[in-house]
């Protein structure tokens, strides 16, 4: 959070850089979006700052994934403001812009109750932001852009100019068909719809000429990928994965957020063939009883979903699983809350997010008349998050003693230290040479911390 006492604020005028300032909250979608907006930015000559008080654009990108989304927007809108109005009175015009999913689903209620905020646009209308910050200038009043427009965003998005370090986020998909009853990802991002293969590819290629060696694919469904293929024919993320694969320089793919209804057996043989798809599967289930299933309207059972995890495991024996859990969903009992226990138990976890549900506007889930008493929802959510606790420590734990490939990817808060991801996306320390950031290289674990391993570097280093 900036400071807002204002004292570091820049009080002369005579300089033609401008400085933009973002503040991104939500998914990993949300964060590619923010740098694809500073990349459309960057030709009006826009640098980006991390000091609030210094910007002369603030963009607020939302998520209206979480409780009380929209009262978080504006208790920040109020902060900016008032970093506005000081601005305003040095002689230096700011401009505010909310863009992301409150924004489409809430967009003429921003204006509204915070008028002083100049710009609103959807996560599908980013690609227009320039035109809507250089209108926003020459008028008053408020630019919104929250309609679906008929060009894809992606068609006018520059090539990436710089990576922000050597792991990279890259949506390949958008929207959602599956209208799960406690989400609104259908209404803030709209229909499913996945980029064409080429531009993927010509994008992670630019990415890995600047450096990037681990790559995350992003969608909402991530596995129902079906993006036109430079042949002509439709390549379901199998075969993307196995193009991506051949650039030089990439020795790292994830995926996320996937659906168990798109979990090919083709995608789960992946998992064993591609050496360069990291044995780490984020596979939301949300709960373990199949009544709780059916009223999310999530098109899969319990039995269907322990099949896939059986199938993963046998396909590759090292994979870890992470999941998403909604606890309190409308109409669940206290039997279906322990079968979701049952359901974490026999699997284990190496890392879940988990929430108490909440209802969020225009949902089926909204309106049920079952809702559970929150006082009850707080005390499952607990035990739940206990257990996956114990998951998650006990998992680093078993990591100790092994050798793991360790991409390093910055300076470490200690002298002479290094820090990275291993393909678990677990934070790694080891003392080592600042030439090897951005080198994968083998670690052997040796201490275990509550959010992070420490190990010493292999003499024999395996790199790409």
């Amino acid at each position: 959070m900036a400071d807002t006492s204002f004292s570091n604020i820049t009080h002369s005028t005579q300089t033609t850089q401008r400085y933009l300032h973002v503040i991104t909250w939500g998914c990993q979608m949300n964060v590619y979006d923010s740098n694809r907006m500073v990349d459309l930015l960057r030709p009006l000559g826009y640098k980006v700052t991390d000091e609030a008080e210094k910007a002369d654009v603030l963009i607020l990108n939302t998520c209206h994934i979480r409780d009380k989304a929209t009262e978080k927007v504006f208790s920040e809108l109020g902060r900016l403001r008032q970093i506005k109005e000081y601005r305003e009175k040095q002689g230096q015009p700011t401009l505010i812009a909310v863009a992301g999913c409150v924004a489409q689903a809430e967009g003429k209620i921003i204006v509204q109750r915070a008028p002083y905020v100049d710009v609103v646009l959807g996560p599908q209308t980013y690609h227009r932001l320039p035109k809507m910050i250089l209108e926003a200038a020459r008028k008053s009043g408020n630019v919104i852009e929250t309609d679906f427009p008929t060009e894809s965003k992606f068609d006018f998005l520059p090539a990436p100019e710089k990576a922000q370090g050597h792991t990279a986020f890259l949506t390949i998909q958008e929207g959602c068909d599956k209208f799960c009853s406690f989400c609104v990802v259908p209404y803030t991002r709209g229909a499913e719809e996945s980029r064409p293969v080429q531009a993927i590819i010509d994008e992670a290629t630019r990415l890995c000429e600047l450096g990037v060696k681990d790559i995350s694919l992003l969608g909402q469904n991530v596995n129902a990928y079906h993006g036109q293929g430079p042949d002509g024919n439709i390549w379901d993320l199998v075969k993307l994965a196995e193009k991506l694969s051949t650039i030089p320089g990439l020795s790292r793919i994830r995926y996320t957020t996937s659906h168990p209804n798109d979990m090919s057996d083709a995608l789960i043989a992946a998992h064993r063939d591609l050496p360069t798809l990291m044995p780490f599967l984020h596979l939301p289930v949300q709960s373990g009883s199949d009544r709780v299933l059916k009223a999310m309207n999530r098109g899969h059972t319990v039995k269907e979903y322990y099949e896939i995890i059986d199938k993963l495991k046998k396909a590759r024996p090292d994979i870890a699983l992470s999941s998403d859990f909604i606890i309190g969903h409308p109409g669940e009992s206290i039997e279906d809350f322990k079968a979701t226990m049952k359901l974490v138990h026999d699997i284990t976890f190496a890392q879940a997010f988990s929430f108490k549900y909440s209802p969020r506007p225009g949902t089926s889930a909204a309106i049920s008349a079952n809702q559970v008493a929150e006082p009850e929802k707080d005390a499952r959510l607990q035990e739940l998050q206990a257990v996956l606790k114990d998951q998650l420590t006990q998992f680093n734990h078993e990591m100790i003693g092994r050798k793991i490939p360790v991409l390093f990817t910055h300076k470490g808060r200690k002298e002479g230290q290094i820090g990275g991801k291993s393909p678990y996306l677990q934070a790694v320390h080891a003392q080592g040479d600042e030439s090897l950031i951005g080198q994968e290289h083998m670690v052997e674990i040796d201490e275990c911390m509550t959010f992070s391993l420490s190990g010493s570097l292999v003499k024999e280093s395996t790199s790409h």
